[in-house]
């Protein structure tokens, strides 16, 4: 016989699991709405495939995996993707989430599918390929993907494969009927993860308060290498840890992996997911869920489709809303109330416990912990809860770290036993929650620093490039002075030069005075001509490219003629008094008035034009100019410029994309009218 080993801690609170017992597996039917959340396992959440509208059959996928500890979706039945939208899902925070919500039809079509009933044919990797697509997370409670669990690396021996059959949290027995009424396909998926495993033994665990299980298990099991192992009721033996110790007698260590010492956990429900997966190539798309508590008329339990809102279920047993204060997810120990029945179920309800106020009465006001030490007897992991209690109330983050917070099971022995009805493992999932979040705060804090240096070290590696051709520059200038220097005599050429500069000074301020007017007028004239020469330069190149600064262009041109006319005015109207002749205004200048001239004859191009050209020539333009930013966005992007440069190009990106769309809405009105 198998030696039993045991584990530290651990209650014995009232089972009451005999109410939901006293009938088979029901089934629970189609609702009419299905709302399937695209996060129902620990790791990344889904990601939608369908749209609203689609027809999807059953077992087809709508949302695939996001990651590698992520697995799809499939639609429990067939009907139409009537949202994709968030709803409220069952959560202690009672926040909303991503969902996909289905019409059903009624039809229950099948999408084709097939299976591999002679699935030794398969190498490990097809089969957990197999696992993977057909969206398997742990059915025990805690919905790790399964595929992930079982890719242990190669230079990992897998010793010892176990499947919990132990079912220990009150209440609950969807297990339990399980092993009573599909004992065959729990063996049939356990030789398939020992054909991917291949362990040295293979055992199922099952408390001793489950002789039915224990009796069709090993019926099931005779011939087979398969050891079923019974061993007294205790709670928590179903955690994985636990279980391990209590079968082989080792210890995970603190922060780690079954497989670190040898040991992979499936659970029961989880090996018939395997099973329905290989061998009929059916997705998880179901599960059994025991709903009890005196809250309903017919405890029992059913074989529920995913995203089935809980209210339909609990009316299946005949819920009466007036006797239960609160509805629990889970069992009483490790279960959270969900902030409505109308939630969905999902792939880790186990169960739905609607118990009445004197069932599973309000806990009375914490007291002050009396230090009695009672919590630290039942933590079945060997962590002290007080001093945890103590630190999580302080926020004293590090010190709860390194007391091992992250190895608590949150089975919640410790708050059953607190006479001061401290509810202790509350302050642990907030403190988890909260580390978690630092973590993910001095993640991105990391990232950044690491950005930030990245860039003023390339800031300042141009900086000394720069600095490197400017002296290079400096050198070569001396270079040529002293060459200079060497063929002139060893006079100084650069104080030749600015003796040149004082001469040629001096000689303007003996010889000429103040400049008379009449060089005022003229240079007046000339400057504006300049002007009026650059801004019709400009105005050409951005009716050219179809610029939106054409109109504010062309009041700039029309602006400086009128500055060039009053100052050709006041230079003909001097001279006029001072010679007593006509003087006539100069001249524009050849380049000015080939400027003019282009204006105007571009003004005569575009009145010739149809509507529907000058709609295709504007179409145009705006393509190339978008082309011309799209290309400058990419080469900042390329260039690590500042963020402020890249944010002003992809808000040209996007504005000229508009335009284009509205140019090309406006050339289809065109050639439509």
């Amino acid at each position: 016989m198998r030696k039993i080993y045991g584990f530290h801690g651990g209650i014995h609170p009232p089972e009451n699991k005999h109410q939901s017992l006293r009938s088979p597996i029901a089934d629970a039917g189609i609702p009419p709405e299905l709302v399937i959340p695209l996060s129902q396992h620990i790791g990344a959440p889904s990601r939608a495939v369908v749209a609203v509208g689609d027809r999807v059959l059953k077992g087809q996928m709508i949302a695939e995996p996001s990651g590698f500890v992520s697995v799809p979706v499939h639609a429990p039945t067939s009907g139409t993707i009537a949202a994709v939208e968030d709803r409220q899902i069952a959560h202690p925070s009672g926040h909303a989430a991503p969902c996909i919500v289905i019409a059903s039809d009624g039809r229950d079509q099948w999408i084709e599918h097939g299976g591999k009933a002679d699935y030794t044919s398969l190498d490990k990797a097809e089969l957990l390929e197999r696992i993977r697509n057909a969206g398997i997370a742990g059915m025990g409670g805690a919905g790790f993907p399964a595929a992930v669990k079982l890719s242990v690396k190669p230079d990992i021996k897998i010793e010892t494969l176990i499947i919990n059959g132990t079912e220990c949290e009150p209440y609950i027995t969807a297990d339990d009927v399980l092993m009573r009424e599909r004992a065959g396909e729990i063996i049939e998926g356990t030789n398939i993860l020992r054909h991917i495993v291949q362990p040295h033994e293979t055992l199922i665990g099952i408390e001793d308060n489950k002789p039915e299980a224990l009796a069709a298990m090993r019926a099931a099991a005779e011939g087979s290498d398969i050891d079923i192992v019974e061993f007294p009721t205790k709670y928590p033996s179903g955690g994985e840890k636990q279980l391990i110790e209590i079968l082989t007698g080792k210890q995970v260590p603190s922060g780690g992996l079954p497989a670190d010492v040898g040991v992979i956990c499936q659970n029961v429900g989880s090996a018939v997911a395997i099973r329905d997966a290989v061998v009929d190539g059916r997705p998880l798309i179901s599960r059994i869920t025991t709903v009890t508590g005196e809250g309903v008329a017919q405890p029992q339990n059913f074989e529920v489709l995913l995203g089935t809102s809980m209210h339909y279920l609990l009316d299946k047993a005949g819920y009466s809303a007036e006797k239960n204060r609160r509805l629990i997810m889970g069992g009483p120990m490790m279960g959270f109330t969900v902030p409505s029945p109308d939630v969905p179920i999902v792939k880790t309800t186990n169960c739905l416990l609607a118990p009445a106020e004197s069932e599973l009465p309000t806990p009375p006001p914490a007291q002050a912990c009396i230090r009695c030490g009672m919590c630290a007897e039942a933590c079945p992991v060997t962590l002290l809860p007080q001093q945890m209690f103590w630190f999580a109330q302080g926020k004293e983050f590090e010190k709860l770290e390194l007391h091992n917070l992250f190895d608590c099971i949150e089975c919640g022995a410790c708050s059953w036993v607190c006479p001061s009805n401290i509810p202790l493992v509350q302050y642990y999932r907030a403190s988890k929650a909260e580390i978690l979040q630092l973590r993910r705060d001095t993640e991105k804090s990391e990232h950044s620093r690491i950005r930030f240096e990245a860039r003023q070290e390339r800031l300042a590696k141009e900086e000394a490039e720069k600095e490197a051709k400017r002296a290079a520059r400096k050198k070569a200038a001396e270079e040529r002075a002293q060459q200079a220097a060497t063929a002139g005599g060893d006079e100084d050429p650069i104080q030749a030069a600015i003796e040149r500069a004082k001469a040629k000074k001096a000689a303007q301020q003996a010889g000429g005075g103040e400049v008379s007017e009449l060089e005022k007028l003229e240079k007046a004239v000339a400057t504006t001509r300049k002007r009026l020469e650059t801004a019709t330069g400009k105005l050409e190149t951005a009716k050219a490219e179809g610029s939106d600064l054409v109109e504010a262009l062309q009041t700039g041109v029309d602006k400086t003629k009128a500055k060039l006319e009053a100052a050709e005015k006041a230079l003909h109207d001097y001279q006029q008094a001072n010679s007593g002749e006509q003087a006539k205004p100069a001249a524009p200048t050849d380049a000015a008035q080939a400027a003019i001239e282009k204006a105007m004859a571009a003004r005569a191009a575009d009145a010739s034009l149809s509507p529907e050209d000058k709609a295709r020539g504007q179409l145009e333009k705006l393509r190339q100019r978008l082309e011309k930013s799209r290309t400058k966005l990419a080469e900042s992007r390329e260039n690590g410029d500042e963020e402020k440069i890249i944010e002003a190009l992809e808000a040209t990106v996007e504005r000229l994309s508009q335009k284009v769309a509205e140019a090309e809405k406006q050339l289809q009105e065109t050639e439509g009218a």
